[in-house]
């Protein structure tokens, strides 16, 4: 993975919390077991939860929604870069 990909932050870590007692299948998930079924380490997971994590790569966002049973930004959104490149300026129209 390059420096230059997008990472993703938890928008509410309770709503994770909530969403991992009823996924979108109905049942229940632990912080293990969503880990295993996702490959990643389960204290990423947990930081998650507490806030000790704050940004995980895009991969890592998309099957942690993926595996609860939820859109990708229901409960991430992506983190911006802090200096944006400028926009293009774009000349005023000369009116007659």
């Amino acid at each position: 993975m390059s420096d230059d990909a997008t990472k993703y932050t938890l928008v509410n870590p309770d709503l994770l919390r909530t969403l991992m007692r009823r996924t979108g299948t109905g049942e229940r998930i632990t912080i293990r077991q969503l880990a295993a079924d996702i490959g990643i380490a389960y204290g990423t997971i947990g930081g998650l939860l507490t806030g000790a994590v704050q940004v995980v790569p895009e991969s890592t966002a998309v099957d942690i929604a993926a595996r609860i049973g939820v859109d990708l930004l229901v409960l991430f959104a992506p983190v911006c870069r802090a200096n944006p490149a400028p926009l293009a300026v774009v000349p005023a129209a000369e009116t007659a």
